[in-house]
């Protein structure tokens, strides 16, 4: 029975990361990333807030110019890692999603650590945004894309692994997340083409405390939403 159980969870996984990332990324929140850190220690994070990206049709896409060096991982096939520098001041995580030739991905902003919370507090402060001795919520941890990463201890090295093979694994929740507590609104950080509407392709769980803190200006249920 528990054979069947994996096979049926790697399949609905595979069946997510197959689709384009605005798709995907609802069904992401709820579910656990971790990653074994080069300390052999193993860092868990509860996801509660996600961005898609949708290459070469997304101005805010790092692929919207098409292939480089640097975004080639992102066209594809769904599954794997892309991760990036951001600002040259700390790495962001995105799980790569759809299918192959085509530009898409899931930028993971927050979540909730549920396992290896001392390990990821010691990264986190290891970081040049954490200041040493400076106290640290458990809802702090991952809380925004950077503290995230760090918590994980996501390495630029890593991008073109998969994300459910060691070091890494995701899990999805047994059942998606009810869609009347998920919010979309505008991605972050982004106020030329892309950040603005239409692009309310930012995804998050109501009222969870781990959401970063930046509140758009205007957000919309996904429940009662249909159109981009």
């Amino acid at each position: 029975m528990t054979d069947e159980r994996d096979a049926e969870a790697e399949e609905r996984l595979h069946d997510v990361l197959s689709s384009d990332a605005l798709a995907a990324a609802p069904l992401l929140l709820g579910a656990i990333v971790s990653r074994v850190g080069d300390d052999g220690e193993r860092v868990a994070v509860r996801i509660t807030e996600v961005e898609a990206y949708l290459g070469e049709r997304d101005p805010g896409s790092h692929a919207f110019r098409g292939r480089t060096p640097r975004t080639a991982v992102m066209f594809g096939p769904g599954g794997h890692v892309y991760a990036y520098f951001s600002y040259g001041m700390h790495i962001c995580l995105n799980v790569v999603c759809g299918v192959d030739g085509v530009a898409s991905a899931c930028l993971l902003r927050a979540g909730e650590v549920v396992e290896g919370a001392d390990a990821a507090r010691r990264r986190r402060l290891a970081t040049r945004r954490a200041r040493p001795g400076a106290p640290l919520r458990d809802r702090d941890l991952a809380r925004g894309p950077a503290n995230l990463a760090a918590a994980l201890g996501v390495s630029l090295a890593d991008s073109g692994l998969p994300i459910d093979r060691p070091p890494y694994s995701l899990e999805l929740p047994d059942a998606p997340v009810d869609a009347a507590s998920i919010v979309r609104g505008l991605r972050v950080g982004l106020s030329a083409p892309g950040g603005l509407d239409p692009f309310h392709w930012r995804f998050w769980i109501d009222g969870d405390p781990t959401v970063s803190a930046y509140t758009p200006h205007r957000t919309v249920r996904e429940a009662g939403r249909s159109e981009l």
